[in-house]
């Protein structure tokens, strides 16, 4: 069973400096989370955030949500997913769509314009991003309601129990989809985790003018336990999560995790947050930065999993090799053809939907050749 934390106060392991500190919920062996891949996938991670956006200012993109100051929260959570477990993102977690093994270019076809997703939930067990505000938590719920009633939850089968991961961000929390979520999920015991990054921010509206109390502290209402979490602390996000998950594929029922961060860049790049919020708070969270702070852990010379200089090389041409791949590969993603939208509705095109997509075909190929 979880054990709740205090709401007064962060749980975390690893503070500021990069000093661990000793705790019997931060697994061990096997199960302990490799901090030289959770360093790997931050950075490259961030790379794909500031490449992004960099695509954007050049017009390759519409838009871009960044993730900057949120990657030890998203790759902490997403490397405690096992393969048979689903994930349920919004439209900002590209840290766990790169640890479930997306493309990065994918994920840059839907702020280009190009695909309404462009990749198969079902090779990822990573659901497509939802741009709606808290739908995605009903999608999992619903997805839950599935799990329980294909008895693959509680069984002991180590490769059979599944859970699934539904992240959302504390602005969600004032969705009535949320609520709902929470509402099924508590009374039905379902094997689903809430992991809420409370980045301060729902664009403009922070924090304090959506609730009263720490949003871990809510799940009570619900009939669920709530944890609270450092959310720069990736060891202490994926000690958590880990524990959740198990609790759900064991049959324990659902768990809400608050990781509490900050999101650094505006909310979108069509975002100004000068407007709303002090610099003063950005270069606070930014000395409280998730990448450097994993860092300082590993290049102490009594670290568990020390770098040498030949890690940080290795990483740094990996990333430039990314960043290209990154910008090649978002300029040479195809046009979507027009009868796509069609196509990808339903498995077996009825008649009249058929028909509309023909009619639409047509349509477009008429005004293309007017424009010409």
């Amino acid at each position: 069973m979880i054990a709740e934390t205090s709401f007064a106060t962060l749980w975390s392991v690893l503070d500021q400096t990069g000093t661990l500190r000793p705790d019997d919920r931060v697994p061990t062996g096997d199960d302990a989370l490799d901090l030289r891949a959770a360093y790997r996938d931050m950075v490259l991670a961030r790379r794909i955030d500031t490449e992004a956006i960099a695509l954007q200012r050049q017009g390759e993109l519409g838009l871009w949500p960044s993730l900057l100051g949120q990657e030890a929260a998203q790759v902490g959570a997403g490397s405690a997913v096992r393969p048979q477990d689903v994930v349920f993102p919004t439209y900002r977690e590209h840290a766990v769509a790169w640890c479930s093994g997306v493309d990065p270019v994918q994920l840059l076809g839907l702020f280009r314009g190009t695909t309404m997703g462009g990749w198969d939930p079902r090779e990822r067990n990573f659901n497509l991003y939802t741009l709606v505000i808290g739908a995605q938590t009903l999608h999992g719920v619903g997805y839950a309601m599935g799990i329980v009633r294909d008895r693959a939850v509680g069984t002991g089968d180590p490769d059979r129990d599944r859970a699934v991961l539904v992240f959302l961000g504390d602005g969600a929390l004032s969705e009535g989809e949320t609520n709902e979520a929470f509402v099924w999920a508590a009374a039905q015991h379902l094997p689903v985790v809430f992991f809420c990054q409370n980045n301060q921010w729902a664009i403009s509206a922070p924090f304090s003018v959506q609730s009263r109390v720490p949003a871990a502290e809510r799940a009570r209402g619900f009939g669920m336990p709530g944890v609270r979490v450092d959310g720069n602390d990736v060891i202490a996000c994926h000690a958590v999560t880990r524990e959740a998950l198990a609790t759900a594929r064991s049959g324990g029922g659902p768990t809400l995790i608050e990781a509490v961060t900050y999101r650094r860049n505006p909310h979108t790049t069509s975002d100004d947050d000068g407007r709303y919020r002090a610099e003063q708070d950005n270069r606070e969270w930014a000395a409280k930065d998730p990448i450097e702070r994993l860092r300082a852990l590993l290049c102490n010379e009594n670290s568990p999993q020390p770098l040498d200089r030949a890690f940080f090389s290795d990483l740094a041409r990996e990333e430039d090799e990314l960043a290209e791949r990154l910008r090649s590969g978002c300029r040479a993603l195809p046009v979507p053809e027009p009868g796509d939208p069609f196509r990808y509705t339903l498995r077996d095109l009825p008649r009249d939907l058929a028909r509309q997509m023909n009619e639409h075909r047509a349509f477009v190929a008429g005004a293309e050749g007017g424009l010409s």
